[in-house]
């Protein structure tokens, strides 16, 4: 979409669809708009005719959520600084050349400038955060207390002996279960080392595949989520007690681990902890219903009160957003 156009008609736009659908453009005061020009003139239906032929209700939609997150959704540093490390991101992968990044632009953007992509990245950052807003402010306690009952630990702090799974892609499967099974056996050798009194610390020196930490006896220092962990090793970290290690290997998808809990401390009040409650509530429903974004955006323009007084125009916006939540649950299923 030219951005230009977007800058000029957006509102006009905008109030004659709410008002009257595409093929009539006469405001509510009753008055034609009108685009005029030296010696000649454009037809107001000619001109939003063939506009609303090209670009149907995906622009049209885009027009009216650039009005309404123009209000709720204010621009800010994090925003544009997000935006260009979005494009620089870009120009890296598909090519900084001038005329390479025209093309790319054109073909896979649908834009005709950096500037219009600006745009248009920055119109999807507005809509992730009126998303996450709204599906805020429907979050009840009985949800936030038992997210919090369920979910919430003190830091964790804890020591590992990683051992890996030797595979390549050019082994066998029996190959790659015959690896496996010798990384287990030599977690499970350790831990008999460990339940016979040998120190932890020196063991990792030894053994432990984690580079990183072997050197420190295996030291993570605190951490509260799985956010940075393996899944499997973030649950047997917090099920375990303090000072006792895991006397079974625990898999993930770097290997086998033998934990050590060390301490962990009090867990916080829900007082202290209740944004970041209702912000891991939001994005856990988000990557789990992968049809809820586009649903809350449509549910966010009712409750702004958007409407169409054109059956045929409102009958299309319907179906372009049942197209999005279709489609998204399709992608969803695939893959799964």
């Amino acid at each position: 979409m030219n951005k230009k156009l977007i800058g000029s008609v957006s509102v006009l736009l905008v109030l004659t669809c709410f008002t009257t659908g595409c093929g009539n453009v006469t405001l509510k005061n009753g008055e034609k708009a009108a685009v005029t020009m030296s010696g000649s003139k454009i037809s107001s239906d000619t001109y939003y005719k063939k506009l609303c032929d090209k670009y149907g209700v995906s622009m049209l939609v885009d027009l009216i959520d650039q009005e309404l997150l123009e209000k709720d959704v204010k621009t800010t540093k994090e925003e544009t600084t997000q935006v260009e490390q979005q494009i620089t991101q870009m120009k890296s992968q598909y090519g900084s050349d001038e005329s390479q990044w025209k093309t790319v632009l054109q073909q896979y953007f649908g834009v005709d400038d950096e500037d219009e992509l600006r745009d248009m990245l920055s119109l999807e950052y507005k809509r992730n955060q009126a998303v996450n807003n709204y599906l805020k402010d429907e979050v009840g306690d009985g949800e936030i207390d038992a997210y919090y009952k369920e979910n919430i630990i003190g830091d964790i702090k804890a020591k590992h002996i990683l051992i890996n799974v030797e595979t390549n892609d050019d082994m066998s499967d029996e190959d790659k279960e015959k690896a496996d099974k010798e990384a287990k056996e030599e977690a499970e050798e350790i831990i008999s080392e460990l339940k016979n009194g040998k120190d932890f610390k020196e063991l990792a020196k030894k053994h432990s595949d984690d580079t990183g930490t072997a050197k420190e006896g295996g030291e993570l220092g605190y951490f509260n989520s799985d956010d940075n962990f393996d899944e499997n090793f973030f649950k047997a970290a917090k099920d375990l007690e303090v000072g006792k290690f895991t006397e079974e290997p625990v898999k993930s998808q770097y290997g086998y681990h033998i934990i050590l809990k060390e301490k962990q401390k009090k867990k916080p009040t829900l007082k202290k902890v209740k944004n970041d409650v209702i912000k891991k509530i939001v994005e856990d429903k988000l990557d789990n219903d992968s049809t809820l974004y586009y649903k809350t955006l449509r549910d966010y323009r009712e409750k702004k009160k958007v409407t169409f007084k054109d059956s045929n125009l409102k009958k299309k916006y319907k179906e372009y957003v049942n197209n999005q939540i279709s489609n998204s649950s399709n992608t969803q299923e695939t893959n799964q």
